[in-house]
């Protein structure tokens, strides 16, 4: 039973190695081809311009990006992820309040709480608001 345990973890460390070999693997035959002459590399106008879907850039710097589209998009997404955890508790609510009581009630009160207090200090420093 231990040995069946371990060689799980085995094959985990397997997996990380191979995830870390092979990208590492491919970035470092690509710096060798590129310093052996193998893989070209020729620079021009062209290809050290920025390209944005297909149009010339609209200007000569980057333009600034308002945060608070950033923020309500965070929120939006913390609440959605809410329902996600949500909705099974709901929908198994009477088989879970049957086999452990008023635990379960009184845990989701507490997850449901904890996102509230999280809300109200996003409505407090104003991030719901489009101004």
């Amino acid at each position: 039973m231990l040995d069946d345990y371990f060689r799980q973890y085995g094959l985990i460390a397997i997996f990380a190695a191979l995830a870390v070999a092979v990208p590492t693997g491919m970035l470092t035959i690509s710096w060798m081809l590129g310093v052996l002459g193998i893989r070209p590399r020729k620079p021009d106008a062209v290809k050290n311009s920025i390209y944005e879907c297909g149009f010339a850039t609209l200007g000569g710097r980057w333009s600034g990006f308002n945060f608070r589209f950033y923020a309500f998009a965070l929120v939006f997404v913390l609440f959605d992820v809410e329902v996600v955890f949500l909705f099974p508790w709901a929908a198994s609510f009477g088989f879970l309040s049957k086999e452990f009581g008023v635990f379960v009630l009184v845990e989701m009160l507490v997850f449901i709480a904890i996102l509230v207090v999280g809300w109200l200090h996003a409505w407090r420093k104003g991030d719901l608001q489009w101004r």
